[in-house]
């Protein structure tokens, strides 16, 4: 019988295999090019605002979005060797996210630890 592996492993181990940024490190990020995407559902952006300059992609449209073969993609998905930081609620859904991603060969995909609201409570540009 083999051991089953819990969501909150299986996420440490995800993110063992690229380096995750912080807020400020995003917005700096943002301001040399890099394509913030927030992946929160409609409803969490009505309530809490977005961030000045992210592409809001929603996650169940993601991969077909960002990827640059794609049919579907969106016109910043230029190429694989695009920075790209993604963005959820509170930095969960969003390291399974990149985890996609970078099985699409977008290697320069990272996500924001505690999300969002991390990047609201650093006081961090917000529109409501």
């Amino acid at each position: 019988m083999s051991a089953t592996l819990g969501i909150d492993e299986h996420v440490e181990r995800v993110r063992q295999g690229f380096e995750r940024v912080g807020p400020q490190e995003a917005f700096a990020a943002a301001a040399e090019g890099a394509l913030l995407v927030d992946i929160r559902y409609q409803a969490l952006r009505e309530h809490d605002g977005l961030i000045p300059g992210a592409v809001v992609v929603e996650r169940n449209e993601l991969e077909w979005r960002l990827d640059p073969q794609g049919g579907h993609r969106i016109p910043q998905a230029v190429g694989h060797d695009l920075r790209i930081v993604v963005i959820c609620n509170e930095g969960y859904a969003s390291t399974l996210a990149v985890a996609s991603l970078h099985q699409l060969g977008l290697r320069g995909a990272t996500d924001l630890v505690g999300g969002f609201q991390a990047w609201k409570a650093a006081g961090l540009p917000v529109t409501l």
